[in-house]
C-alpha cells in the first residue's frame, strides 16, 4: 500500500510540474515583445517548407504600421541568422534572408535608414562565410538594396569592406568552375552595387579615391581578359545581349563601361591610373589587343567632353615604366599603337586647345624618339610610326581648317636647313619623321581651292623645306606637294615622266578664277624652288620625277590660257639649265631634257593648242629616231652616250622659244610673257644678268632717242673747244647725223610697233611679275661706292702723258666708243 501511494504522488509531482512548465511558457511567451512573435512565426518548423507566407504578410504590416520598430526587427532577424548561420541551419539563414528583403522592399524611403544597418549587418555576415551558397546569397540581396533609391541619403554609412570582398570574389579560384563562375560573376554583381549607390550622391562615401578603385577596376579587367576575343561595341549594350548576365566577362565590360560613364571630369584619372598600372604590372601591353579593347571601351563610355583627357593620359605614360632595351621599346611601340586605335573617337569631341595640345605630346614625343637615336632597333621605328599613324587618324576626324592649321603646327616644328648646309644627323632624322607626319595629315585634307590649302605662310615654309640637305627629305616634301594639289586622282597617273598622256585617262577640269590669283601671286615663287630643285647635284631619279608629278600637277590642275606661258617659260628654263648648269653630270642633263619634253607635251593634251601639239609632236619623233635619250623613262646610267649624242651637240632637237611663240599666236594666245627673256635662272651672276635683261632692255628703249640727240652736240662742241684739233668726217659722225635725222622727223612705223611691243612685254611684266621678283630686278648690279673707287683707281694708274699726240689717242677713244654710243 505504502509504494502504491508513493507511486501516486510522484505521477502527480510530474504531472502538475508539466502543466507549470507550459503555463511558465505559456505566460512567458504571452509576455515578449510582439515584433519578436511576428519574426518567429515566419519560420517554420522544418525549413524546407520555406518562408510562412501569411505571417510574413502579418510582420510586413505591422513593420509598415509601426516603422519605429524596423530597427528593431531587423536586429532581432539578424541575431536568429547569426545563431543559425553558426549551427550551419543555412535553411533557416536563407528563410531569414528572404524575410529581410521582403521587408526591405516595403519599406517607404523615409524609414529605409532604420532598417538598412541590420540588413547590411546580415549580408556582410553572410559575406564573411566560407559556404559559396550565402556569398551569392548576400550579393543578390545587396544588389536589390542597391537598386532602391533613396530621399535622404546615409553619409556615415561605409562600403569599405563590401567593395573588399566583392573584389576578392571577383578574383575566386575555386576548384570547381561553375561554382567559380558564379562566386566571380557574384563579385561583378557587388561591385556594380556599389558604385551604383555610391557615385550618384557626393554625400555617401567617395568610391572615386584610390584605395577603392585600385581594388574595383583590377577586379573588372581580371574577368575582362579572360574572354577567348574581344569585340568592342560602339555604345554600352553590353547588358542588353545575350547572356550577358551569365558570362563574367561580359558583364565585367559592362560594369566598366557604367563607372567610366558615370566619372566626372575630376575622376577620370582615378579610374585611367589602375588601369595603366594594371596593364604594366601584368604585362599586358604585347600583345595590344587585350588593351586596344580596354581603352576604345573607356573612350566610347566616357562622356565625349572629357575623351581627350584619356588620350593625353596615355601619351604621358607613353613612356614610363623601369627596365630598357628591345623589351621596353616594344611595351612602347604597343602603348603607341593603342594610341593610335584610340585617338580617332577624341578628335570628333576635341575643339580649340586640346586640338593642339594633342598633337603637341605627340610630336615631342616623336622628338624624343628620335633623341634616343636607336636606329640599330626596329622597334624604336614601329613606336614612331605608331604615333604618324595617330597623328593621322587623329587628324583625319577633325575639319579642314584645323587639318590645316596642324599641317602648319608641324612645319614650324621641323628644323630648317639651308641648301648646300649641312645638318646634323638628329635633324636630319626629325625633318624625315615630321615630314612624315605633315604628309599623314596632308591625305586626310581635302583641297577644294588652293588657296585654302596653301596659306602663304605654310606655302613659304614647305618652299624654304624644298632645299633639304637629303634628298629623301626633298622627296617626301614633294609627295606632301602631290597630296594637297591632287584633286582629281591624277597623281597616281602621272607618277613617272611620259609623252603619251591620251593613254593615262587623266581628269581634266578648267581652272577656277580663284586657283588663277593664287598662281598669278605665288606662281614664281613655287616654279623658282621647283627649278632650284632640279639644279641639286644630288638629286636621285626619284628627286626628278617626284618634282616632274608637282609640275604635271599644277599643270593640270591650273590648265588656262592665262598659264600656260609660265609653264612653257619654266619648260624652257629646265632645257636650258640641262645645257648650261655646269655641275650636272651627263646623267642628269638627259633626264631634265626628258622632264622637259614630257611636261612640253603636256599643256596641248589639257587645252585646245593644235599647233603646239604638232610642235611637240615633231620633236618627239625626231628625238625617237636621233636622240631616245632625251626622252622618258629616266634612267640611273646614261654612260654610255658617245660626245656626237650630248644634248649640247643636238641644237635641232631642243624645244625652240621662238617656234612655241608662233604656235601659241597660232592658237590666239598672247606670247608676250613667252617672248621675254627666261627669269629663271641657277643662282649664277650671268645667270642674274639674263634674268635683268628684259627690265634693262625696256630702260635703254626709253633712253635711245635722247642719247642720240644729246651724243652730236657733246662731240661738236668738244672738237671745237679743244684747241689743235681738227674735226674728221667718220662713221661716227656720219651715225649721229642720221640720228639727228630721225629724231626731227620721227620714228618709223616699225618703229613705232616695236617700241608698243616693247611697251606692252614691261607693262605686263610689272602687272604679273610677283613683287618679289621685281624687287630681286631692281637691286643695282654694284655698289656705287665700289665703282668709283674703281674709277678713280683706273685714273691713278693712267698715266697723264700718254704716246702719240693728242689728237691721235682721241681718234682712237673715238673709234672705240662713239660706234657703241651712237648705235642706235
Amino acid at each position: 500500500m505504502q509504494p502504491m501511494r508513493k507511486i501516486v504522488h510522484r505521477t502527480c509531482f510530474t504531472i502538475s510540474r508539466t502543466v507549470y512548465m507550459t503555463c511558465c511558457c505559456g505566460c512567458l511567451s504571452a509576455l515578449r515583445p510582439r515584433y519578436k512573435r511576428l519574426v518567429d512565426n515566419i519560420f517554420p518548423a522544418s525549413p524546407q517548407d520555406g518562408l510562412v507566407k501569411s505571417n510574413m504578410e502579418k510582420l510586413t504590416f505591422y513593420s509598415l504600421s509601426s516603422p519605429e520598430k524596423l530597427d528593431r526587427i531587423g536586429e532581432y532577424l539578424f541575431q536568429k541568422a547569426s545563431r543559425d548561420i553558426y549551427r550551419r541551419r543555412h535553411g533557416f539563414v536563407i528563410i531569414a534572408m528572404e524575410a529581410m528583403d521582403q521587408l526591405l522592399l516595403a519599406c517607404h524611403s523615409q524609414t529605409l535608414n532604420l532598417f538598412v544597418e541590420s540588413f547590411l549587418k546580415m549580408v556582410q555576415k553572410l559575406l564573411e562565410s566560407t559556404d559559396p551558397q550565402l556569398q551569392i546569397l548576400a550579393t543578390q540581396s545587396f544588389v536589390r538594396f542597391a537598386n532602391i533609391e533613396e530621399d535622404t541619403p546615409s553619409y556615415h554609412r561605409r562600403y569599405d569592406f563590401f567593395v573588399s570582398k566583392f573584389s576578392a570574389m571577383c578574383h575566386s579560384n575555386h576548384g570547381d568552375k561553375p561554382t567559380r563562375d558564379k562566386i566571380r560573376l557574384a563579385g561583378i554583381q557587388g561591385l556594380q552595387g556599389v558604385i551604383r549607390k555610391t557615385v550618384s550622391d557626393d554625400l555617401v562615401e567617395n568610391i572615386w579615391e584610390a584605395q577603392h578603385m585600385d581594388k574595383i577596376v583590377p577586379s573588372l579587367l581580371y574577368n575582362m581578359q579572360v574572354a577567348e576575343k574581344y569585340e568592342t561595341v560602339s555604345c554600352m549594350e553590353t547588358d542588353t545581349r545575350d547572356g550577358a548576365e551569365e558570362d563574367p566577362t561580359r558583364l565585367a565590360e559592362a560594369c566598366l563601361r557604367e563607372l567610366v560613364g558615370r566619372a566626372s571630369f575630376g575622376h577620370i584619372r582615378s579610374v585611367l591610373r589602375p588601369v595603366l598600372t594594371h596593364f604594366d604590372r601584368h604585362e599586358l601591353w604585347v600583345p595590344n589587343d587585350f588593351a586596344v579593347h580596354t581603352f576604345k571601351i573607356i573612350m566610347f563610355s566616357i562622356q565625349a567632353q572629357y575623351s581627350y583627357s584619356v588620350v593625353e593620359a596615355l601619351m604621358q605614360h607613353l613612356g614610363a615604366g623601369s627596365g630598357a632595351g628591345p623589351a621596353r621599346t616594344r611595351v612602347r611601340a604597343a602603348r603607341a599603337s593603342v594610341l593610335s586605335n584610340i585617338v580617332a573617337i577624341a578628335a570628333a569631341d576635341s575643339v580649340g586647345p586640346s586640338v593642339l595640345e594633342i598633337i603637341n605630346n605627340l610630336l615631342t614625343n616623336l622628338r624624343a624618339s628620335v633623341a634616343r637615336d636607336c636606329e640599330k632597333e626596329s622597334d624604336e621605328k614601329q613606336f614612331q610610326d605608331a604615333l604618324i599613324n595617330a597623328l593621322g587618324e587623329f587628324a583625319d576626324h577633325l575639319p579642314d581648317f584645323q587639318k590645316i592649321d596642324i599641317m602648319m603646327f608641324i612645319v614650324s616644328k621641323i628644323p630648317s636647313s639651308q641648301r648646300g648646309g649641312k645638318a646634323t644627323k638628329a635633324d636630319v632624322m626629325l625633318q624625315s619623321i615630321l615630314l612624315k607626319s605633315l604628309l599623314k595629315v596632308g591625305t586626310t585634307y581635302k583641297t577644294t581651292e588652293l588657296s585654302k590649302a596653301f596659306p602663304a605662310a605654310f606655302l613659304e615654309a614647305l618652299l624654304r623645306l624644298s632645299g633639304a640637305g637629303e634628298a629623301g627629305t626633298r622627296a617626301l616634301l614633294q609627295r606632301i606637294l602631290h597630296t594637297l594639289l591632287d584633286r582629281r586622282g591624277n597623281a597616281p597617273l602621272l607618277a613617272l615622266p611620259t609623252v603619251d598622256y591620251a593613254e593615262l585617262g587623266l581628269t581634266v577640269e578648267k581652272c577656277s578664277r580663284p586657283d588663277l590669283i593664287f598662281i598669278s601671286k605665288h606662281g614664281y615663287a613655287i616654279f623658282s624652288s621647283l627649278y632650284d630643285g632640279l639644279q641639286l647635284e644630288s638629286n636621285t631619279v626619284e628627286n626628278v620625277e617626284s618634282i616632274y608629278t608637282t609640275l604635271a600637277l599644277l599643270c593640270l590642275e591650273l590648265a588656262s590660257e592665262e598659264t600656260v606661258c609660265d609653264m612653257l617659260q619654266l619648260i624652257l628654263a629646265i632645257q636650258q639649265s640641262a645645257l648650261s648648269n655646269p655641275v650636272l653630270s651627263s646623267s642628269q642633263q638627259c633626264r631634265l631634257h626628258a622632264v622637259a619634253i614630257s611636261l612640253c607635251a603636256l599643256p596641248p593634251h589639257v587645252l585646245p593648242l593644235p599647233a603646239l601639239k604638232d610642235y611637240v609632236s615633231r620633236i618627239i619623233e625626231a628625238r625617237r629616231e636621233e636622240a631616245p635619250h632625251l626622252l622618258p623613262p629616266l634612267l640611273e646610267d646614261y654612260d654610255n652616250l658617245s660626245p656626237s649624242r650630248m644634248p649640247s651637240k643636238l641644237p635641232y632637237l631642243m624645244i625652240d622659244q621662238m617656234a612655241l611663240a608662233e604656235c601659241l599666236k597660232a592658237c590666239g594666245i598672247d606670247t608676250s610673257r613667252l617672248q621675254s627673256p627666261l627669269p629663271y635662272s641657277s643662282g649664277s651672276a650671268a645667270g642674274l644678268a639674263h634674268r635683268h635683261s628684259w627690265v634693262e632692255a625696256g630702260a635703254a628703249q626709253g633712253r635711245d632717242s635722247l642719247a642720240d640727240i644729246a651724243a652730236g652736240p657733246a662731240e661738236l662742241d668738244s672738237a671745237n673747244s679743244s684747241p689743235g684739233v681738227q674735226r674728221h668726217t667718220t662713221q661716227s659722225d656720219s651715225v649721229s647725223l642720221e640720228a639727228l635725222r630721225r629724231a626731227a622727223h620721227g620714228p618709223s612705223e616699225a618703229e613705232k610697233r616695236e617700241a608698243e611691243r616693247k611697251r606692252a612685254t614691261l607693262n605686263n611684266t610689272f602687272r604679273t611679275a610677283p613683287f618679289d621678283y621685281l624687287l630681286h630686278l631692281t637691286q643695282p648690279k654694284y655698289e656705287i661706292q665700289d665703282k668709283l673707287q674703281e674709277i678713280f683707281s683706273s685714273l691713278s694708274q693712267e698715266p697723264l702723258l700718254a704716246g702719240g699726240s693728242p689728237s691721235a689717242k682721241l681718234r682712237r677713244a673715238q673709234d672705240q666708243c662713239l660706234p657703241e654710243l651712237f648705235l642706235y
